[in-house]
């Protein structure tokens, strides 16, 4: 082997990753157990295992140890004009449903509820003066156990005035809030507009999502507004994915129920090696 010592530490810890003696899941020797090994010093056993994090290979739990990254299935949302699928905003249906349809495991953390002063993008599409009062409920969603996306919705004070007091209670809301408001407001989503972005995670997300600290894996982020039926937005949900396990689906006009099974190409060359 050539090259800085880290490197050939690297090049050997990858060989094994690849070959299968070190298996997804399974944690790396200590840094004292690879000093030993490698008959290197600290720094160097830590330059080596930072490269092989920024490359996704492993993943440094804190406290825990560090351990051969798993290989992801990626997960395809749905973006459609349908209100009742991809991300309505809602806290439940929609999302479980579609991934149950993709015969995964969906989990939800209870609502946060907090109440903010708009500004910025929420004053924006909300379309409130700056300082209003709107209510905030967020919450972490997983699939099969793993962290899949951080969603906060966002609706004005108004709503609650109007008789929606619910969104104030810090549990979901079933069937999910669109159906709530129109049960108890006659207010319907008629239409939406779809914003999404592509940047590096913050420190917060990248802890959830358990990346790596580099920013080498970024995240989309996306804005739904929600509007009734006079034009007038009534909820801006904003949702944070992790890029390494989750992509999008977009469909228009009339699609054949078995056109809308969707594979991700990511899954169609898992059997062609883990690391290109």
């Amino acid at each position: 082997m050539f090259g800085p010592l880290y490197r050939q530490i690297a090049d050997d810890l990858q060989r094994r990753i690849d070959t299968g003696i070190l298996t997804p899941g399974q944690r790396l020797p200590t840094e004292s157990e690879l000093q030993a090994q490698y008959g290197a010093s600290r720094n160097t056993v830590r330059d080596a295992v930072r490269w092989l994090t920024t490359r996704g290979l492993v993943r440094t739990r804190p406290g825990r140890g560090t351990f051969v990254a798993e290989p992801t299935e990626p997960f395809i949302t749905t973006l459609s004009a349908d209100p009742e699928t991809g991300l309505g905003g809602g806290e439940g249906r929609a999302f479980h449903a579609e991934v149950l349809a993709q015969g995964r495991s969906p989990d939800a953390s209870e609502p946060r509820v907090s109440v903010l002063q708009a500004a910025g993008v929420v004053a924006d599409e909300l379309q409130v003066a700056v300082g209003t009062s709107v209510v905030s409920r967020h919450q972490e969603r997983f699939i099969d156990g793993a962290p899949f996306s951080l969603q906060t919705s966002y609706y004005p004070m108004a709503l609650v005035h109007a008789g929606a007091t619910h969104l104030l209670t810090p549990e979901a809301i079933h069937p999910g809030t669109g159906a709530y408001l129109e049960e108890v407001l006659g207010l319907r989503q008629a239409r939406y507009s779809d914003l999404i972005t592509v940047r590096t995670p913050t420190a917060s997300e990248t802890l959830f999502f358990e990346l790596p600290d580099s920013g080498r894996v970024p995240v989309f982020e996306t804005f739904r507004t929600a509007f009734d039926a006079d034009g007038r937005p009534f909820r801006l949900t904003v949702s944070v994915f992790a890029a390494d396990r989750n992509e999008f689906a977009v469909f228009s006009g009339v699609v054949p129920e078995k056109a809308r099974t969707v594979r991700s190409p990511r899954s169609a060359e898992a059997g062609t090696g883990r690391h290109g």
